[in-house]
């Protein structure tokens, strides 16, 4: 398996520290607010890398973490009347809410700040210790000049790294590139005690502390979104390396942004949307789905278009193991035909190419395209007179494939099948029709349709018929 690597911007064999044994951080949200749809592509692109680890039999210890405490928060909770901690509690919920929605693996650690202080006191002291950092006035600061190698990671030179600061110049830096360490919390603000007094950490030093404690001083594999590789990632390598002496990730992964409608997402443009609001109209699985029909490295666009064509995509998936389903239980014949085991020869490719895919830089868009070509093959070779063992190959092979991309359609299966879940379907359908909301209406068909369900639009009324 391969990956690109954005430290040495180029693909690199995958090779883990242990044998059988990945060990994976992944920056997490900032708890203020529901997360919106773009944050749910390294959501969604992570979980489905660490299940494809999960599927080539290696260990994986998931690291995501929650920011619970940050100017938003704090913001957030000022306008509600409440605390931090309130806040950052209701939006811990629902950040999980939503992950359960995408059918994300609960990660083997979700770490928060708030919990993790003295780990992060502690390596302040140290880098203090070791002349990385130094204090002026209750804040503590980073030494970028005593760090070799900062800059590595985003390859930019120091008046880049200059023009990208994220926060106002201090006169008492010694350094324009030096970062936060520890800042002294402003009244009414939440606090903890350390040795430069009251305050709260800076946003870099929170993820070196809880990588080392749950991860070790060198990890495998670090991933977030291409906006986190400056300054948030580039930061915590000089961080972490500065302290330990040692490498602190082998491998670097970023997904690119999300535009919407060919544009960058933004409130003042009129285009942002939750995760929330996105699934109530498309569902999490069809979220989930456009996520992972795109490379993770290339930027996707959003659209009601794309992401009905996702849905569609989905539904033509789940119709044929619909369909397969049902071949399975009406089989005559229960043992494989000569011209059936030769077809199963053939269609083993269709697995070859989804793990060939997915060992080049994980590629989803190939893999999803493997698992289409499989279908077209079901749909032309699994036929009424198929015996029972070929149907269930093809389908077992097909869900296998998409059970690795993290989609589950048993749970579904069983909840969907039963007639007042397809009658309410059915109204909603009916109901979208007269209000001529059609694009509703069509989305309801196809999900009735991989039910193996045909509405029939008739003078007397709506007829309801199971194929």
């Amino acid at each position: 398996m391969k990956i690109y690597n954005t430290l040495t911007r180029k693909k690199e064999k995958f090779v883990p520290i242990e044998d059988g044994k990945v060990k994976m951080y992944v920056c997490g949200s900032t708890v203020y607010n529901l997360i919106h749809i773009g944050n749910a592509r390294p959501v969604v692109v992570f979980d489905a890398f660490r299940r494809y680890l999960e599927y080539k039999g290696y260990e994986v210890t998931y690291v995501n973490n929650y920011t619970d405490v940050d100017d938003k928060i704090i913001n957030r909770a000022n306008e509600e009347n409440s605390d931090m901690k309130t806040v950052a509690d209701k939006y811990v919920k629902e950040a999980r809410k939503d992950a359960d929605g995408l059918n994300t693996k609960p990660a083997t650690v979700h770490p928060r700040v708030t919990e993790e202080i003295g780990p992060i006191i502690e390596l302040i002291e140290d880098l203090t210790a070791k002349g990385y950092a130094y204090e002026k006035s209750g804040t503590v600061y980073f030494n970028t000049a005593k760090f070799s190698g900062y800059g590595k990671l985003s390859g930019k030179n120091t008046d880049d790294l200059i023009a990208g600061q994220r926060v106002a110049l201090d006169n008492e830096k010694i350094n324009l590139t030096d970062f936060v360490l520890w800042k002294p919390n402003k009244p009414s603000e939440p606090f903890w005690e350390s040795p430069w007094g009251t305050g709260r950490p800076g946003w870099h030093i929170e993820c070196s502390a809880m990588a080392k404690k749950y991860l070790g001083e060198t990890i495998d594999i670090h991933a977030g979104g291409e906006d986190l590789v400056f300054p948030h990632h580039e930061n915590e390598i000089a961080q972490s390396e500065a302290a330990s002496g040692k490498t602190f990730a082998n491998y670097w992964m970023h997904n690119a942004f999300l535009n919407i409608d060919n544009r960058k997402m933004s409130k003042s443009l009129g285009n942002f949307f939750t995760l929330r609001e996105v699934a109530e109209r498309f569902s999490y699985e069809g979220v989930r789905f456009f996520m992972l029909s795109g490379h993770y490295r290339s930027p996707i666009n959003f659209s009601d278009e794309l992401m009905q064509s996702a849905v569609s995509g989905l539904s033509r998936i789940k119709n044929c193991l619909q369909n397969l389903k049902f071949t399975i239980e009406k089989a005559i014949s229960p043992q494989l035909t000569e011209d059936e085991k030769q077809l199963l020869l053939s269609s083993e490719s269709f697995k070859s190419d989804f793990e060939r895919s997915l060992d080049d830089d994980f590629n989803t868009a190939d893999a999803l395209a493997a698992v289409f070509e499989f279908v077209r093959f079901s749909n032309t070779n699994v036929i009424s007179t198929s015996s029972k063992e070929f149907a269930i190959w093809v389908y077992d092979a097909i869900l296998e494939m998409m059970n690795v991309l993290g989609f589950d359609f048993s749970k579904e299966d069983e909840a969907k099948d039963s007639d007042e879940y397809i009658l309410e379907l059915a109204k909603k359908r009916d109901e979208a029709r007269k209000n001529k909301d059609f694009a509703a209406a069509d989305k309801i068909r196809d999900e009735l349709n991989a039910l193996n369900v045909i509405i029939e639009d008739t003078p007397e009324g709506m007829r309801i018929k199971r194929k």
